[in-house]
């Protein structure tokens, strides 16, 4: 069975992750704190409606990945790839209660802070949104299917939100499939070809590209099945030049999604260690863009919506008939 080490579980813990038996984590970001406070809330309520205050974001691989993207803030160089079996991981019932246990002891001490209302966080100890995204590539959890069944149907969750980096085609198949899909599916895209992702990922699978694009093929096959995310994460001095524009035009059209984020790298936790503050982007530059982006290449899309402590622009396709609130009360 896979299992984090002492080690990393004591680093983990040092930096506030809730470590959920022998290879899960859950963490508690800072948009759900500053909603838990009335201090403002995630792009993703401001966009999609999700509840910031009760969101539960995990990794049931918390530091197993098949990539060593430069621009991630978690602990990447712990990620190690594994061909994951069932064998291999704990079920997906102990893991969620884990999660939910874990999340609440990170969530507790709100309780005697003066500024969040009880009520409140008596709701945010109760999550009904999960965010599939935390660190590792969730998509190497082998009996993920059976997770996100358990967290709609026993769980009753509200929204389930999966990011992934497209290099398990086959899971997402799998997902369709098992009847198994997320409330919203997100794929990432950060490089415009082939030779840039080898750049930017450090892939460990040779065939990493074929891999993305069967990935986005395939999410283009899934319209009305679930809700389809295309996530662009800027990075300055490498995938910004308006010359990859075409490029990422192609790789958006063949996914077909409902929207598309377009997201400022951050220059957070041990990505300092690989970039530099200035491959940050300011909100201004990913607003332009975003904007020339949908006026001179991906014409279907408009601009739909933005936050800009997020330095995020929402793309909406302008023929998806998927509404952008998840909900029409919200």
């Amino acid at each position: 069975m896979i299992t984090l080490s002492e080690k990393q579980i004591s680093v983990l813990r040092r930096k506030h992750y809730g470590v959920v038996g022998r290879h899960s984590a859950v963490q508690i970001c800072r948009w759900t704190k500053k909603s838990i406070l009335g201090e403002g809330t995630c792009y993703k309520e401001r966009f999609y409606g999700v509840h910031a205050h009760r969101c539960a974001q995990f990794s049931p691989v918390a530091l197993w990945c098949n990539m060593n993207c430069i621009y991630c803030w978690r602990p990447m160089e712990w990620m190690k790839n594994y061909n994951i079996g069932y064998e291999d991981v704990e079920d997906p019932e102990t893991i969620i209660r884990g999660v939910i246990e874990e999340r609440r002891k990170l969530l507790i001490g709100f309780l005697g802070n003066p500024k969040a209302s009880r009520s409140r966080v008596m709701e945010a100890l109760e999550p009904d949104h999960y965010a599939i995204s935390l660190s590792g590539e969730p998509t190497m959890y082998p009996r993920l299917d059976e997770m996100i069944k358990l967290l709609r149907d026993k769980y009753m969750a509200r929204t389930i939100f999966l990011v992934t980096n497209g290099q398990v085609p086959e899971m997402l198949m799998k997902l369709e499939e098992r009847k198994a899909l997320p409330t919203q599916l997100y794929i990432s895209v950060t490089a415009p070809n082939k030779e840039l992702g080898i750049r930017i990922h450090k892939p460990v699978f040779r065939d990493f590209w074929e891999r993305l694009l069967s990935s986005l093929r395939h999410m283009g096959e899934l319209g009305g099945k679930t809700r389809r995310v295309i996530r662009l994460t800027l990075i300055k001095g490498y995938n910004m030049d308006e010359s990859y524009m075409p490029e990422f035009t192609k790789l958006i059209r063949l996914a077909n999604p409902d929207f598309v984020e377009v997201k400022a790298y951050m220059h957070l936790g041990l990505s300092t260690l690989r970039l530099a503050r200035t491959n940050m982007p300011s909100h201004k530059e990913v607003r332009c863009y975003s904007e020339r982006l949908v006026n001179n290449y991906l014409n279907e899309f408009k601009v739909e919506d933005e936050q800009v402590e997020s330095r995020i622009v929402l793309l909406k396709n302008t023929s998806s008939k998927v509404p952008t609130k998840i909900y029409s009360d919200d």
